[in-house]
Protein backbone atom coordinates (compact mmCIF):
# COMPACT_ATOMS: atom_id res chain seq x y z
CA UNK A 1 0.00 0.00 0.00
CA UNK A 2 1.27 3.44 -0.97
CA UNK A 3 0.92 6.36 1.43
CA UNK A 4 0.37 9.89 0.16
CA UNK A 5 -0.47 13.28 1.65
CA UNK A 6 -3.04 15.93 0.75
CA UNK A 7 -2.05 19.55 1.37
CA UNK A 8 -3.78 22.88 1.04
CA UNK A 9 -1.86 25.43 -1.01
CA UNK A 10 -1.97 27.92 1.85
CA UNK A 11 0.63 30.69 1.74
CA UNK A 12 3.53 30.65 2.00
CA UNK A 13 3.88 28.32 -0.95
CA UNK A 14 7.41 27.51 0.20
CA UNK A 15 5.92 25.74 3.24
CA UNK A 16 3.86 23.54 0.91
CA UNK A 17 6.99 22.68 -1.07
CA UNK A 18 8.92 21.95 2.14
CA UNK A 19 6.19 19.60 3.41
CA UNK A 20 6.25 17.81 0.05
CA UNK A 21 10.02 17.42 0.21
CA UNK A 22 9.82 16.12 3.76
CA UNK A 23 7.11 13.66 2.78
CA UNK A 24 9.29 12.25 0.00
CA UNK A 25 12.26 11.91 2.34
CA UNK A 26 10.07 9.88 4.73
CA UNK A 27 8.84 7.47 2.06
CA UNK A 28 5.52 8.96 0.96
CA UNK A 29 4.61 8.18 -2.65
CA UNK A 30 2.18 10.97 -3.61
CA UNK A 31 1.69 14.66 -2.86
CA UNK A 32 -1.86 15.80 -3.60
CA UNK A 33 -3.32 19.24 -3.02
CA UNK A 34 -6.73 20.88 -2.83
CA UNK A 35 -7.63 22.75 -6.03
CA UNK A 36 -9.72 25.77 -5.02
CA UNK A 37 -8.19 28.82 -6.61
CA UNK A 38 -10.06 31.47 -4.59
CA UNK A 39 -9.58 29.96 -1.14
CA UNK A 40 -5.93 29.05 -1.67
CA UNK A 41 -3.04 29.61 -4.06
CA UNK A 42 -2.98 28.19 -7.60
CA UNK A 43 -1.74 24.58 -7.25
CA UNK A 44 -0.23 23.96 -10.68
CA UNK A 45 2.35 26.69 -10.17
CA UNK A 46 3.32 25.05 -6.90
CA UNK A 47 3.45 21.59 -8.52
CA UNK A 48 6.28 22.77 -10.74
CA UNK A 49 8.31 23.71 -7.67
CA UNK A 50 7.52 20.46 -5.85
CA UNK A 51 8.57 18.45 -8.90
CA UNK A 52 11.76 20.49 -9.25
CA UNK A 53 12.66 19.91 -5.59
CA UNK A 54 11.86 16.18 -5.46
CA UNK A 55 12.77 13.07 -7.40
CA UNK A 56 10.09 10.42 -7.00
CA UNK A 57 6.75 11.62 -5.64
CA UNK A 58 3.74 11.92 -7.91
CA UNK A 59 1.80 15.19 -7.71
CA UNK A 60 -1.74 16.21 -8.57
CA UNK A 61 -5.05 17.65 -7.35
CA UNK A 62 -7.36 16.04 -4.81
CA UNK A 63 -9.60 16.94 -6.56
CA UNK A 64 -9.97 19.18 -9.57
CA UNK A 65 -13.17 19.71 -11.57
CA UNK A 66 -14.30 20.31 -15.18
CA UNK A 67 -15.72 23.79 -14.59
CA UNK A 68 -12.93 26.14 -13.53
CA UNK A 69 -10.41 25.52 -16.35
CA UNK A 70 -10.58 24.85 -20.07
CA UNK A 71 -9.95 21.13 -20.46
CA UNK A 72 -7.32 21.61 -23.16
CA UNK A 73 -5.37 23.99 -20.90
CA UNK A 74 -5.51 21.44 -18.09
CA UNK A 75 -4.23 18.69 -20.39
CA UNK A 76 -1.45 20.91 -21.72
CA UNK A 77 -0.39 21.77 -18.17
CA UNK A 78 -0.02 18.11 -17.22
CA UNK A 79 1.81 17.27 -20.42
CA UNK A 80 4.20 20.19 -19.91
CA UNK A 81 4.97 19.14 -16.34
CA UNK A 82 5.53 15.58 -17.54
CA UNK A 83 7.94 16.76 -20.24
CA UNK A 84 9.87 18.79 -17.69
CA UNK A 85 9.92 16.30 -14.81
CA UNK A 86 9.36 12.85 -16.26
CA UNK A 87 5.72 11.68 -16.06
CA UNK A 88 5.19 12.38 -12.38
CA UNK A 89 1.74 13.94 -12.50
CA UNK A 90 -1.63 12.39 -11.69
CA UNK A 91 -5.15 13.79 -11.80
CA UNK A 92 -8.25 13.12 -9.73
CA UNK A 93 -11.50 14.62 -10.96
CA UNK A 94 -14.81 15.37 -9.28
CA UNK A 95 -17.91 17.37 -10.13
CA UNK A 96 -16.70 20.38 -8.13
CA UNK A 97 -17.24 21.69 -4.61
CA UNK A 98 -15.53 24.74 -3.11
CA UNK A 99 -13.85 25.84 -6.35
CA UNK A 100 -17.23 26.34 -8.03
CA UNK A 101 -19.45 27.13 -5.06
CA UNK A 102 -17.29 30.02 -3.83
CA UNK A 103 -17.95 31.72 -7.17
CA UNK A 104 -21.70 31.01 -6.88
CA UNK A 105 -21.53 28.15 -9.33
CA UNK A 106 -22.62 24.56 -8.83
CA UNK A 107 -21.14 21.13 -9.46
CA UNK A 108 -21.13 19.93 -13.05
CA UNK A 109 -23.10 16.94 -14.29
CA UNK A 110 -21.59 13.47 -14.28
CA UNK A 111 -21.80 13.49 -18.08
CA UNK A 112 -19.61 16.61 -18.18
CA UNK A 113 -17.19 15.09 -15.69
CA UNK A 114 -16.93 11.95 -17.80
CA UNK A 115 -16.37 13.90 -21.03
CA UNK A 116 -13.70 16.09 -19.42
CA UNK A 117 -11.84 13.03 -18.14
CA UNK A 118 -11.77 11.58 -21.66
CA UNK A 119 -10.55 14.81 -23.29
CA UNK A 120 -7.90 15.56 -20.67
CA UNK A 121 -6.57 12.01 -20.54
CA UNK A 122 -6.35 11.58 -24.30
CA UNK A 123 -4.59 14.91 -24.87
CA UNK A 124 -2.23 14.50 -21.91
CA UNK A 125 -1.25 11.07 -23.22
CA UNK A 126 -0.39 12.49 -26.64
CA UNK A 127 -3.44 11.06 -28.36
CA UNK A 128 -5.92 12.86 -30.66
CA UNK A 129 -9.41 13.56 -29.37
CA UNK A 130 -12.66 15.01 -30.69
CA UNK A 131 -13.29 18.39 -29.07
CA UNK A 132 -15.87 21.01 -30.06
CA UNK A 133 -16.24 19.67 -33.57
CA UNK A 134 -12.55 19.19 -34.35
CA UNK A 135 -9.91 16.52 -33.87
CA UNK A 136 -7.08 18.02 -31.84
CA UNK A 137 -3.85 16.75 -30.36
CA UNK A 138 -0.82 18.04 -28.49
CA UNK A 139 1.83 17.24 -31.13
CA UNK A 140 4.70 17.67 -28.70
CA UNK A 141 3.24 15.39 -25.96
CA UNK A 142 3.77 11.90 -27.39
CA UNK A 143 5.84 10.78 -24.38
CA UNK A 144 3.52 12.22 -21.74
CA UNK A 145 1.60 9.75 -19.55
CA UNK A 146 -1.30 10.67 -17.26
CA UNK A 147 -3.85 8.63 -15.33
CA UNK A 148 -7.14 10.24 -14.31
CA UNK A 149 -9.03 9.04 -11.24
CA UNK A 150 -12.63 9.85 -10.36
CA UNK A 151 -13.94 10.92 -6.95
CA UNK A 152 -17.53 10.47 -5.82
CA UNK A 153 -19.96 8.84 -3.40
CA UNK A 154 -23.37 8.32 -5.03
CA UNK A 155 -24.42 5.29 -7.10
CA UNK A 156 -24.37 7.10 -10.46
CA UNK A 157 -20.97 8.65 -9.74
CA UNK A 158 -19.54 5.26 -8.76
CA UNK A 159 -20.92 3.75 -11.97
CA UNK A 160 -19.36 6.53 -14.06
CA UNK A 161 -16.00 6.07 -12.35
CA UNK A 162 -16.00 2.31 -12.83
CA UNK A 163 -16.83 2.70 -16.51
CA UNK A 164 -14.41 5.47 -17.43
CA UNK A 165 -11.61 6.19 -14.93
CA UNK A 166 -8.17 4.79 -14.23
CA UNK A 167 -8.83 4.81 -10.50
CA UNK A 168 -11.32 5.64 -7.75
CA UNK A 169 -10.86 8.17 -4.95
CA UNK A 170 -12.97 7.78 -1.80
CA UNK A 171 -12.67 10.71 0.56
CA UNK A 172 -13.26 8.95 3.90
CA UNK A 173 -11.81 5.89 5.64
CA UNK A 174 -14.97 4.21 6.95
CA UNK A 175 -14.60 0.48 6.15
CA UNK A 176 -18.32 -0.14 5.63
CA UNK A 177 -18.65 2.70 3.12
CA UNK A 178 -15.32 1.79 1.52
CA UNK A 179 -16.49 -1.78 0.96
CA UNK A 180 -19.74 -0.62 -0.66
CA UNK A 181 -18.18 2.03 -2.90
CA UNK A 182 -15.25 -0.12 -4.02
CA UNK A 183 -17.58 -3.01 -4.83
CA UNK A 184 -19.83 -0.66 -6.79
CA UNK A 185 -16.96 0.76 -8.83
CA UNK A 186 -15.50 -2.66 -9.56
CA UNK A 187 -18.89 -4.03 -10.57
CA UNK A 188 -19.42 -1.12 -12.96
CA UNK A 189 -16.00 -1.73 -14.49
CA UNK A 190 -16.82 -5.41 -15.02
CA UNK A 191 -20.19 -4.59 -16.61
CA UNK A 192 -18.41 -2.20 -18.98
CA UNK A 193 -16.04 -4.95 -20.10
CA UNK A 194 -13.08 -3.56 -18.19
CA UNK A 195 -10.77 -5.44 -15.83
CA UNK A 196 -11.63 -4.15 -12.33
CA UNK A 197 -8.16 -5.08 -11.14
CA UNK A 198 -6.77 -2.39 -13.42
CA UNK A 199 -8.40 0.36 -11.31
CA UNK A 200 -6.31 1.96 -8.59
CA UNK A 201 -8.24 2.49 -5.35
CA UNK A 202 -7.33 5.51 -3.22
CA UNK A 203 -8.78 6.35 0.18
CA UNK A 204 -8.11 9.90 1.37
CA UNK A 205 -8.87 11.02 4.93
CA UNK A 206 -7.24 12.84 7.85
CA UNK A 207 -4.83 10.86 9.98
CA UNK A 208 -3.45 12.12 13.29
CA UNK A 209 -0.92 10.07 15.25
CA UNK A 210 -1.29 10.44 19.01
CA UNK A 211 -3.11 9.36 22.16
CA UNK A 212 -5.41 12.29 23.03
CA UNK A 213 -8.54 11.22 21.16
CA UNK A 214 -10.68 14.20 22.18
CA UNK A 215 -8.08 16.65 20.93
CA UNK A 216 -7.44 14.79 17.67
CA UNK A 217 -11.18 14.53 16.98
CA UNK A 218 -11.59 18.28 17.31
CA UNK A 219 -8.66 18.83 14.97
CA UNK A 220 -10.24 16.57 12.32
CA UNK A 221 -13.98 17.20 12.77
CA UNK A 222 -13.88 19.62 9.80
CA UNK A 223 -13.55 16.61 7.50
CA UNK A 224 -17.02 15.31 8.33
CA UNK A 225 -18.35 18.74 7.45
CA UNK A 226 -16.57 18.71 4.09
CA UNK A 227 -17.82 15.24 3.25
CA UNK A 228 -21.27 16.38 4.37
CA UNK A 229 -21.44 18.78 1.42
CA UNK A 230 -21.32 15.84 -0.97
CA UNK A 231 -23.59 13.67 1.15
CA UNK A 232 -26.19 16.46 1.16
CA UNK A 233 -26.14 16.36 -2.65
CA UNK A 234 -26.73 12.59 -2.53
CA UNK A 235 -29.64 12.92 -0.09
CA UNK A 236 -31.17 15.63 -2.27
CA UNK A 237 -30.92 13.39 -5.32
CA UNK A 238 -31.76 9.97 -3.87
CA UNK A 239 -33.55 10.66 -0.56
CA UNK A 240 -32.52 9.88 3.01
CA UNK A 241 -33.08 6.12 2.79
CA UNK A 242 -32.35 5.26 -0.80
CA UNK A 243 -31.91 1.58 -1.53
CA UNK A 244 -28.30 0.49 -1.67
CA UNK A 245 -26.80 3.60 -0.07
CA UNK A 246 -25.42 2.84 3.43
CA UNK A 247 -27.16 4.75 6.21
CA UNK A 248 -23.68 5.16 7.70
CA UNK A 249 -23.08 7.64 4.90
CA UNK A 250 -26.33 9.61 5.06
CA UNK A 251 -27.64 9.58 8.64
CA UNK A 252 -25.02 11.81 10.23
CA UNK A 253 -25.90 14.96 8.24
CA UNK A 254 -29.38 15.29 9.77
CA UNK A 255 -28.06 18.00 12.09
CA UNK A 256 -26.32 19.87 9.27
CA UNK A 257 -27.68 23.40 8.90
CA UNK A 258 -25.18 25.55 7.01
CA UNK A 259 -21.64 25.60 5.69
CA UNK A 260 -19.19 28.46 5.42
CA UNK A 261 -16.61 27.95 2.69
CA UNK A 262 -14.40 30.57 4.33
CA UNK A 263 -13.68 27.85 6.91
CA UNK A 264 -13.47 25.02 4.36
CA UNK A 265 -10.96 22.33 5.28
CA UNK A 266 -9.91 24.04 8.50
CA UNK A 267 -9.63 22.68 12.03
CA UNK A 268 -12.13 24.48 14.23
CA UNK A 269 -14.73 24.92 11.47
CA UNK A 270 -17.84 25.75 13.52
CA UNK A 271 -20.07 24.49 10.72
CA UNK A 272 -18.81 20.97 11.39
CA UNK A 273 -20.09 20.91 14.98
CA UNK A 274 -22.93 18.63 13.88
CA UNK A 275 -20.43 15.83 13.13
CA UNK A 276 -20.47 13.33 16.04
CA UNK A 277 -17.37 11.73 17.52
CA UNK A 278 -18.37 8.36 16.09
CA UNK A 279 -18.23 9.72 12.53
CA UNK A 280 -14.86 11.40 13.12
CA UNK A 281 -13.49 8.08 14.39
CA UNK A 282 -14.87 6.18 11.41
CA UNK A 283 -14.08 8.68 8.65
CA UNK A 284 -10.56 9.50 9.92
CA UNK A 285 -7.69 7.42 11.28
CA UNK A 286 -6.75 8.58 14.77
CA UNK A 287 -4.49 7.00 17.36
CA UNK A 288 -0.99 5.63 17.91
CA UNK A 289 0.98 3.84 15.18
CA UNK A 290 -0.44 0.40 15.97
CA UNK A 291 -4.00 1.72 15.54
CA UNK A 292 -2.99 3.44 12.30
CA UNK A 293 -1.65 0.13 11.02
CA UNK A 294 -4.75 -1.79 12.11
CA UNK A 295 -6.99 0.55 10.13
CA UNK A 296 -4.68 0.59 7.11
CA UNK A 297 -4.54 -3.20 7.01
CA UNK A 298 -8.35 -3.21 7.11
CA UNK A 299 -8.46 -0.88 4.11
CA UNK A 300 -5.80 -2.84 2.27
CA UNK A 301 -7.85 -6.02 2.73
CA UNK A 302 -10.73 -4.23 1.00
CA UNK A 303 -8.53 -3.56 -2.04
CA UNK A 304 -7.21 -0.08 -1.26
CA UNK A 305 -3.93 0.64 -3.07
CA UNK A 306 -3.15 4.03 -1.52
CA UNK A 307 -4.07 5.89 1.64
CA UNK A 308 -3.63 9.67 1.31
CA UNK A 309 -3.52 11.69 4.53
CA UNK A 310 -5.41 14.97 4.64
CA UNK A 311 -2.85 16.93 6.63
CA UNK A 312 -5.08 19.82 7.77
CA UNK A 313 -4.41 19.89 11.50
CA UNK A 314 -1.76 21.16 13.90
CA UNK A 315 0.19 17.88 13.95
CA UNK A 316 1.51 17.95 10.39
CA UNK A 317 5.20 17.45 11.11
CA UNK A 318 4.58 14.98 13.93
CA UNK A 319 2.24 12.83 11.83
CA UNK A 320 4.63 12.86 8.86
CA UNK A 321 7.49 11.72 11.09
CA UNK A 322 5.44 9.02 12.85
CA UNK A 323 4.30 7.62 9.51
CA UNK A 324 7.82 7.77 8.11
CA UNK A 325 9.40 6.11 11.16
CA UNK A 326 6.75 3.58 12.18
CA UNK A 327 3.89 3.14 9.71
CA UNK A 328 5.34 3.15 6.19
CA UNK A 329 8.19 0.73 7.07
CA UNK A 330 5.69 -1.65 8.69
CA UNK A 331 3.55 -1.65 5.52
CA UNK A 332 6.48 -2.35 3.21
CA UNK A 333 7.12 -5.81 1.84
CA UNK A 334 10.37 -7.14 3.24
CA UNK A 335 12.78 -9.44 1.46
CA UNK A 336 15.76 -11.17 3.01
CA UNK A 337 19.16 -10.03 1.77
CA UNK A 338 20.38 -13.60 2.23
CA UNK A 339 18.48 -16.80 2.74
Amino acid sequence: MDIGIVLQTTPPALRVVELAKRAESLGFSHVWTFDSHILWEEPYVIYSQILAETRNVMVGPMVTNPATRDWTVTASTYATLNEMYGNRTICSMGRGDSAVRVTNGKPTTLATMRESIHVIRELANGRPVEYKGSTITLPWASKSRLEVYGAGYGPKALKTIGESCDGFVLQLADPQIAEWTISSVRAAATEAGRDPDDLTIVVAAPAYVGDDMAYMRDQCRWFGGMVGNHVADIVMRYGEHAEGIPQALTDYIKGREDYDYNLHGQAGNVHADFVPDEIVDRFCILGPPDEQLRRLHELRDLGVDQFAIYLQHDGKDHTLLEYGEHVIPALAEHALAKS
